[in-house]
């Protein structure tokens, strides 16, 4: 079991550890699985009253499982209650997007988020990966994943793929290097800017 302070010693990958009392395990998401219709659409609904429908740029069900998108969950170790979603889609051979970053209210701030991005970001590095980008709101309810994005490495960048300029958006990017230091976001990791492909 990875602890949270083992983070320096240990290779992100699904699997299970312990993150502020609460064991949780990762694994590809399973799209037969009951609860992660109603848990991607309360994303979608979250972002109703703060966006307008022009700006709401999460992925459906179905677009989560056309080619080229990867999606992992986090569940609840011992009770498999279904406590985060991260996904990646492919923009470019070398260029990937995160999408669908949503923990459940009750686990917010218990290292669910953190943990989903260390295993994307080394899934996506050992494929060959270069640079992950993502697009998120610029509203205050967005800012606790502004600041998670920034404390991994991500920098602001412009829009990139079919994104253009909007005052409800933030987009960033970060490069990712041949190797990785788990949860450590240092200068080289970081692109100052987000070409579009």
């Amino acid at each position: 079991m990875i602890r949270e302070d083992d983070h320096d010693r240990a290779s992100p990958s699904p699997g299970s550890w312990q993150a502020d009392a609460v064991s949780i395990s990762i694994e590809r998401a399973d799209f037969d699985d009951p609860a992660l219709a109603p848990f991607l659409q309360a994303h979608l609904n979250d972002l109703e009253p703060i966006s307008p429908p022009e700006s709401r740029h999460a992925l459906d069900l179905g677009a989560l499982q056309a080619p080229g998108v990867r999606l992992w969950v986090a569940r609840a170790a011992g009770t498999g209650v279904l406590v985060g979603t991260c996904g990646l889609a492919g923009l470019a051979d070398d260029h990937e997007e995160l999408k669908s970053m949503r923990t459940d209210p009750a686990y917010r701030g218990r290292g669910v988020a953190r943990r989903l991005l260390e295993v994307i970001i080394d899934d996506a590095r050992r494929r060959g990966v270069r640079r992950i980008s993502l697009e998120t709101g610029s509203a205050d309810f967005f800012g606790a994943a502004r600041r998670l994005y920034t404390s991994v490495g991500f920098v602001e960048c412009g829009p990139f793929g079919h994104y253009v300029e909007d005052p409800h958006s933030t987009f960033m990017t970060m490069g990712l290097p041949d190797t990785w230091d788990v949860g450590a976001a240092t200068d080289q990791h970081r692109l100052p800017t987000c070409q579009r492909t």
